[in-house]
């Protein structure tokens, strides 16, 4: 059997930057655990699956998304890679995309220029003491951290875009945090704020660019700084640029994307 596979750079303009994502579209579902077979020899932090609904389901498509390691409940850039392929190389005629997904619904639109925005949800945090693998894995953690229960994840806010940028976590005591995240966020000076997004449990040290994490990073800067419509930076080796918009209960995160390759996977 051959499946086709498309690799895109996700919140980005330029090859080589921003979070480059598998993205794989399916006649049918595969049995799980070859879908994770697929991810992990993909070996990029996301592996994007879908396939199409069916006539009288209320989405377009059916998508879901693997680390090397594990299924995630919510991914942004691969989704946004997804986008780019049913629009550019599926040539859906439509300018919006339905995604049914383990968070709910999911769309994306795509703007005269050729953005494409993400509607996500709107995630609620809680704040907590820091958890002692989080502050013996990072020396500038503060005192108190916030939980994200709807997405396993723990966001850390720093002083500075300066401290974002320096932070050297300890991947090994990261890791025991299992299938959970660390964000680092600060206000930004080169945006209205900047974040860096760990993972290792997850099978992902770095990400270059998580889209799924400004579900959570612009409430809580939309809040902080009293305005709704955001600029962020992910300031990761490969950077990212993510226009956002806080709107009630969904946030609106805008980026790029840059077409790398495609090519056919063949298995027995």
């Amino acid at each position: 059997m051959s499946y086709p596979i498309y690799q895109v750079d996700a919140f980005t303009s330029e090859i080589f930057k921003g979070n480059p994502a598998a993205v794989m579209p399916l006649e049918e579902w595969l049995p799980d655990e070859t879908l994770q077979a697929l991810a992990a020899e993909n070996n990029l932090s996301e592996t994007a699956f879908f396939v199409r609904g069916s006539d009288t389901s209320n989405y377009d498509f059916h998508i879901r998304w693997f680390t090397p390691g594990v299924e995630v409940p919510l991914c942004g850039h691969a989704t946004l890679a997804s986008a780019w392929v049913i629009f550019h190389k599926l040539h859906w005629p439509a300018e919006q995309i339905r995604f049914h997904s383990k968070s709910g619904p999911l769309g994306v639109g795509r703007t005269p220029d050729d953005w494409l925005v993400l509607d996500f949800p709107n995630l609620p945090i809680e704040e907590q003491e820091t958890p002692k693998i989080i502050s013996e894995a990072l020396d500038s953690t503060p005192r108190t951290v916030f939980y994200v229960p709807a997405d396993t994840n723990y966001m850390a806010v720093l002083e500075s875009e300066a401290a974002v940028l320096a932070a050297q976590p300890d991947m090994r005591k990261l890791m025991q945090l299992g299938n959970q995240g660390l964000i680092i966020t600060a206000p930004g000076e080169t945006a209205d704020f900047v974040s860096r997004y760990f993972a290792p449990g997850a099978g992902i040290d770095e990400d270059p660019v998580t889209g799924s994490t400004h579900s959570v990073l612009v409430p809580y800067w939309a809040k902080r700084l009293g305005r709704t419509r955001l600029e962020a930076r992910q300031v990761s080796a490969r950077g990212g640029l993510l226009h956002c918009e806080l709107k009630g209960d969904r946030v609106g995160i805008a980026g790029q994307a840059a077409f790398y390759m495609e090519g056919t996977v063949h298995m027995p």
